[in-house]
């Protein structure tokens, strides 16, 4: 599906830095100044030139001069000369004549105007010099990044404080079935509380999408269909919840082709939970079937949905990182051959290792998934995994 939408265009907003944590910027971002914008001391101590201190020890000191002071927040007025040295805070501002700074627990008082320094210093030691971090002209940030805290705070460093930005993807949520109702209306019969389109929702917004809930809908083509369509015009992907197993009401399939095309591009994949997962294209826009199972939902989620967010929404990037441990499992699970079995886990930490505990129970259980700590995957060609056996666990 990914490769269908090679022509995705991006829609783009300039906004402040202040609200653009976890977004993707839309252009390289370059420095037009350096940071630090002079060299500064990295310590408490005093300014000097590092040739000035060479040999320097504590039974053999250098004797420096001493009558300046560099001040917090102003350029020194004066030029250190050969054989002088000057009271210097952290952060501050290195006088001109200087390369390096000795710490105070380095040297001491030898009289009002002298000081011994008790350890020779390098050039630049104690110092970060002008540009060091970023340089005037250098690409800091590029294109497709999601901005993070610390990119954040380098934008600010430079005086960046508005950038252009990818729109987030729209994605609507379509919840399907006669016996669904919202969770604010009483239980009647033969009827449960709607629970994917909250916990897609709150996937969908957890990586970069808007979620649209469109309501719930009755089990009919023409109450499905109507949904779809009024979907497509204000939404970057669409996503019906239920009715993708063979049963006489799940006509998923039938709804995608008949709306656009090419319709569907697959329905079922070898894969538990998730096994009937349906997913197409309606003129250009992705339109995916989920199952109606939470744990489905949520395994789907991961899988095919999260990817297509990353994508519309202009992330152009090879480096995915999963929040994942190692480590051994509590017990024997048996997988079938030729599918790929996604088990939840429970973790916990035993004398120092991390051990994981299946928790058993159907897909349709959402309690399952409030127990879990995370996921365990079983590739298609092994037949399961053996109590003590180390494995890598995707952390929710």
């Amino acid at each position: 599906m990914l490769d269908s939408l090679s022509d995705v265009t991006f829609s783009a907003e300039l906004l402040m830095i202040d609200n653009c944590y976890g977004r993707i910027i839309a252009s390289d971002i370059v420095s037009s100044e350096d940071l630090p914008p002079f060299s500064r001391s990295t310590v408490d101590g005093f300014a000097v030139n590092s040739g000035d201190t060479f040999g320097a020890k504590e039974n053999a000191p250098a004797y420096l001069m001493m009558n300046q002071e560099v001040f917090m927040g102003a350029a020194p007025a004066f030029v250190l000369r050969k054989g002088e040295a000057a009271r210097i805070p952290t952060g501050g501002m290195l006088p001109s004549g200087s390369d390096a700074v000795v710490m105070l627990e380095h040297a001491q008082i030898a009289s009002s105007d002298m000081i011994e320094v008790l350890r020779s210093v390098a050039p630049s030691e104690n110092v970060i010099t002008k540009g060091e971090d970023i340089t005037k002209g250098e690409k800091v940030l590029t294109k497709g990044r999601k901005l993070r805290a610390q990119d954040i705070g380098a934008l600010a460093g430079i005086g960046i404080t508005e950038v252009m930005v990818y729109g987030k993807p729209v994605v609507a949520i379509i919840s399907t079935g006669d016996e669904i109702v919202p969770p604010t209306k009483p239980l009647g019969l033969g009827q449960i509380r709607d629970i994917n389109s909250y916990t897609l929702a709150g996937l969908i917004s957890e990586h970069g999408g808007i979620p649209v809930k469109k309501g719930i809908f009755s089990d009919s083509y023409g109450a499905i269909a109507d949904a779809v369509e009024d979907s497509l015009p204000d939404s970057d992907i669409v996503l019906i919840s239920g009715g993708t197993s063979a049963g006489t009401k799940d006509m998923t399939s039938m709804i995608i082709n008949d709306i656009g095309r090419p319709g569907v591009l697959f329905h079922g994949v070898s894969l538990k939970p998730g096994k009937p997962m349906i997913g197409g294209m309606i003129n250009g826009k992705p339109i995916l079937g989920l199952p109606g199972h939470p744990a489905a939902i949520v395994v789907c989620f991961d899988l095919f949905i999260r990817p297509l967010i990353e994508k519309i929404g202009g992330l152009a990037t090879d480096k995915y990182f999963l929040k994942t441990v190692k480590a051994k499992m509590v017990k024997n699970i048996a997988s079938a051959a030729g599918r790929e079995d996604h088990i939840r886990v429970h973790i916990e930490d035993r004398s120092g290792e991390y051990v994981a505990t299946p928790v058993l129970g159907k897909s349709g259980l959402i309690t399952t998934l409030v127990r879990a700590d995370g996921l365990v995957t079983i590739p298609y060609n092994k037949l399961g995994l053996d109590s003590g056996e180390e494995v890598t666990v995707e952390l929710f």
